[in-house]
């Protein structure tokens, strides 16, 4: 199959530019001056499809490096499956994700990587790859590190928070950092002091404070900061490459940007909810309403400038992407397990459909560029984690992955609807009972969505099927130093 897209305006983080793309198979054969010939042939007669683009953008698919599908955790299991999740990610514009292998104490790496292989392979919408998590790290697991690198997982997660589930103590840490200085892989860390945590938790379930609010307050900004930073020392001591995932905290940011001052492979991602949402007006919400938006880092104060400072590092390139960490729960049976003990919500949020659009929306606000949009959307994260090439940007050779974007367009965000009905209103896709950003008015709108060439959403239909979406054996970063 040839496809045409004409007349819409290209924009990948270096630029836009009125151009026709040309995609042959599954791959970008050309990005063209509109109307051109090729070889001398008129290249919209010699074509199957030609896409109208006129008035809209033309951009590279989001890629979305922070996901949790199928997850288990907290004796429940993050409601989205790989089909349900990616179909939802198609939706909002993303055609590729990186999602997380867990594995917890005394299982085996290798055997956790062959069991997230099987849960995705043949059910995903979209292309995907995967990070590994480490918890204990035994010696096996050092071994595993370099034949993971060779089976493209070139990204390992640790933990500094949940004792007794994910938490490496800094020992472990610095041997999985060691060899990832050896392998030239990337740790991926969550910072948050996990033993000042226990502690801060312990005492507010004590004192009766119960509500999701105190979720929030027990997991302040210092444990963030503070583990923030003792990451960058232990990578600074190893020299190995850091990646902090969903950093929350503007002073966990101040880390970040001075580590990278001084010239240390230090990185930071952000989230959706860390831009829009805050303390307050979520966590703080009447009764048991906050445990939607429970998730780890918390959502932090409006008050203090969190939300205002992460936009401002997403200009500065302090911060350089924005994944969701989707983990998606649903209310009923599963997040009202914390009714009563907010340490026994599921912490997680659903955003794999939404964070291309509430992104755009800082573009129409004026708090990101265009070419930003896309750059901490797809072109970074396809750097970031080994793809860029493939993935991340509209040039020949580039997979087909294609989103026609409508400025012009409006998204509501609300509550589910099926597949099978027309998304009309106020609706979303995600295999969850509610919506954490329900209400929110977007305005721009994804009309047209193809993965490696094919079409799989188009006028509000979805034209995919499950295992449309291959594994993506991923390279080393394209971001480092």
């Amino acid at each position: 199959m040839k496809t045409l897209i004409k007349n819409g305006t290209v924009v990948n983080s270096t630029g836009t530019a009125q151009a026709d793309v040309l995609i042959d198979g599954e791959a970008i054969a050309a990005v063209l001056a509109p109307g051109s010939t090729l070889l001398g042939f008129d290249v919209e007669s010699n074509v199957d499809t030609v896409i109208d683009a006129a008035g809209k953008y033309v951009i590279p698919g989001g890629i979305d490096a922070h996901t949790h599908m199928e997850m288990p955790f907290g004796g429940t299991q993050a409601s989205d499956t790989f089909e349900t999740g990616t179909r939802a990610a198609a939706w909002g514009g993303t055609t590729s994700i990186v999602d997380f292998v867990v594995q917890y104490a005394g299982e085996n790496v290798l055997d956790q990587f062959h069991l997230w292989h099987e849960k995705a392979r043949g059910n995903c919408a979209i292309d995907y790859g995967f990070h590994q998590i480490l918890s204990d790290v035994q010696d096996s697991s050092l071994t595993a590190m370099d034949e993971l690198v060779a089976e493209g997982v070139s990204s390992f997660k640790l933990f500094m928070a949940y004792k007794g589930v994910f938490l490496s103590d800094d020992g472990q840490i610095v041997k999985a950092m060691q060899k990832a200085s050896q392998n030239g892989s990337m740790i991926m860390m969550h910072a948050e002091n996990g033993s000042v945590i226990d502690l801060l938790v312990q005492q507010a379930i004590a004192a009766g404070n119960t509500s999701p609010y105190y979720h929030g307050l027990t997991r302040p900004w210092q444990a963030e900061e503070e583990a923030t930073h003792r990451a960058i020392m232990l990578a600074n001591l190893t020299g190995a490459p850091l990646y902090v995932v969903h950093v929350s905290a503007k002073q966990a940011v101040d880390q970040i940007a001075l580590a990278r001052d001084k010239g240390q492979n230090v990185f930071g991602e952000t989230c959706p909810q860390y831009l829009y949402l805050s303390l307050e007006d979520n966590l703080g919400a009447p009764g048991f309403e906050g445990a939607k938006w429970v998730c780890s880092t918390p959502l932090r104060s409006k008050a203090e400038g969190h939300q205002h400072h992460m936009w401002q590092s997403l200009r500065t390139n302090d911060i350089q992407m924005v994944s969701t960490d989707h983990c998606p729960f649903c209310m009923k049976g599963q997040k009202d397990m914390g009714i009563g003990d907010f340490s026994k919500i599921p912490n997680g949020i659903g955003g794999v459909e939404h964070r291309m659009d509430l992104l755009y929306q800082g573009v129409v606000d004026g708090n990101i560029s265009l070419e930003r949009w896309v750059e901490v959307t797809s072109t970074t994260p396809a750097r970031m984690f080994g793809m860029y090439g493939r993935k991340g940007v509209i040039q020949p050779g580039a997979d087909g992955d294609v989103v026609i974007y409508d400025p012009n367009g409006h998204t509501s965000i609300g509550l589910p609807v099926d597949d099978d009905g027309v998304q009309t209103g106020r609706s979303h896709h995600m295999n969850m009972d509610y919506s954490a950003y329900e209400g929110y008015e977007i305005d721009g709108h994804v009309d047209t969505v193809l993965s490696r060439g094919k079409v799989i959403i188009d006028n509000n239909q979805y034209l995919g099927a499950k295992g449309d979406g291959k594994y993506v054996k991923r390279g080393l970063s394209q971001y480092l130093i």
